[in-house]
């Protein structure tokens, strides 16, 4: 099998990968090395960085021949399908001709577990050394530590990689017993644990010496599948604030289930990935990250699934009508933050334009508010939008209409890897 071969089949195995992500990493001009990471480059693949500039990553599989069979995986042990794997020196040289035809700016390298996940880790070690010390590539690479692997290998990798992720698959260790008994939950999170205490280390070394070696500059970030099993969004979410909070994660990616296998376990084939509940859950994580929010203030015991019809801050701030309306001109910044509507952004805008003179409701739009959700929930010098009616009967019909284009009826999200009709 040549090299082009290898390469199709491989791409198409880690299509249903979603943790690739921007770099956060800072890999400037070096003498004799090629590639860079600017701050300025999101790493993502086939997507856009903050100056509008489209960026891209080789996301590959090193193999897709794996000794697990995990139900839910295309390339899981029992399935069959055409199997692949290249040599590290393949994939190495593979990468940097890709980069010097300007094709991408970095690599988002994951394997299936071939032999042992020790064996899998040494390849992708060579690959990337490879890469690194003989092509003296300087650009950002995205490696999946594989479970089970040394801590040694981990180290290794993470002096080579600048963002490491670890994948928990699933949200529930229950989940992980029945769809894929090789994999455990002990063995998902000491990589993880060790990533964390080694990247804080790391940041010592740094700061006793310039020029210590770097380990996994950009962090590391994680994927669970949604859909798969009946875990609900709170249990979702109380995992994801745990992450964050425990292991320091930059992102926790969020892949609704696509049917790809015929298992009693799972879905039906002809089920529809759940991409709207995606949607709110990755709408949740933003919250979690950047607006103060924490995990059981948005979904509790007795409201365990998010609310399709209208995002998690809007489900909030039905909830929570006697914390409205917000003035904006003397509301804290928290304060802001929790209004739908208000994000980051606007609301530092808000603060900085109120020092001025105070702040009138047809203001907020030119500010970046989203006036169609944020007028029911604030008011400026004491006024709404003019004309403005509603009852608290009737708000939830307004925010509805808002998210009109996400909804059965509204705009289609079209599937990325089936055909078009």
């Amino acid at each position: 099998m040549d090299v082009p071969e290898k390469l199709g089949i491989l791409t198409d195995a880690a299509k249903y990968d979603a943790a690739c992500t921007s770099s956060g990493a800072r890999r400037g001009f070096r003498q004799g090395y090629i590639g860079s990471t600017s701050s300025s480059i999101a790493g993502c693949c086939h997507s856009f960085s903050a100056d509008g500039r489209c960026v891209t990553l080789l996301k590959v599989l090193l193999t897709n021949n794996c000794v697990y069979d995990c139900q839910y995986c295309v390339n899981r042990r029992t399935n069959d399908t055409r199997r692949a794997m290249f040599t590290p020196e393949e994939l190495a040289e593979l990468t940097i001709e890709f980069y010097r035809r300007n094709y991408i700016e970095g690599l988002f390298l994951s394997s299936g577990v071939f032999r042992s996940p020790d064996y899998t880790m040494e390849l992708m070690i060579r690959a990337l050394r490879i890469l690194r010390e003989r092509y003296r590539f300087n650009g950002y690479i995205h490696a999946k530590t594989i479970p089970g692997a040394a801590p040694e290998l981990v180290e290794q990798l993470g002096l080579l990689a600048d963002r490491l992720s670890v994948n928990i698959e699933l949200p529930s260790e229950q989940g992980l017993q029945l769809l894929a008994p090789d994999k455990t939950k002990k063995a998902i999170l000491a990589p993880m644990r060790q990533i964390t205490g080694r990247t804080r280390e790391n940041r010592e070394e740094l700061v006793k010496y310039r020029h210590a070696p770097r380990f996994a500059p950009a962090g590391q970030s994680t994927q669970m599948i949604v859909g798969a099993t009946q875990d609900t969004d709170l249990h979702i979410l109380r995992l994801t604030q745990g992450l964050y909070d425990r292991y320091h994660l930059k992102r926790v990616f969020f892949s609704a289930y696509v049917p790809v296998v015929e298992n009693t376990l799972l879905p039906a084939k002809d089920t529809k990935p759940p991409l709207l509940r995606e949607h709110r859950l990755y709408q949740a994580d933003w919250l979690l990250r950047f607006y103060g929010f924490r995990a059981e203030e948005l979904l509790d015991e007795g409201n365990e699934n998010f609310n399709p019809l209208v995002d998690p801050k809007c489900s909030w701030a039905l909830a929570h009508l006697d914390f409205f309306p917000v003035e904006v001109n003397i509301a804290d910044y928290e304060s802001l933050l929790r209004v739908p509507g208000v994000g980051v952004v606007s609301a530092r805008r808000i603060l900085s334009a109120r020092r001025v003179g105070p702040l009138r409701p047809e203001d907020l739009k030119k500010l970046g508010v989203v006036m169609k959700r944020a007028q029911f929930f604030l008011t400026a010098s004491g006024r709404v939008p003019e004309g403005l009616r509603f009852t608290p009967e009737s708000l939830l019909r307004h925010l509805i209409a808002a998210e009109q284009p996400l909804l059965p009826g509204g705009m289609e999200q079209l599937s990325l890897f089936d055909s078009p009709a």
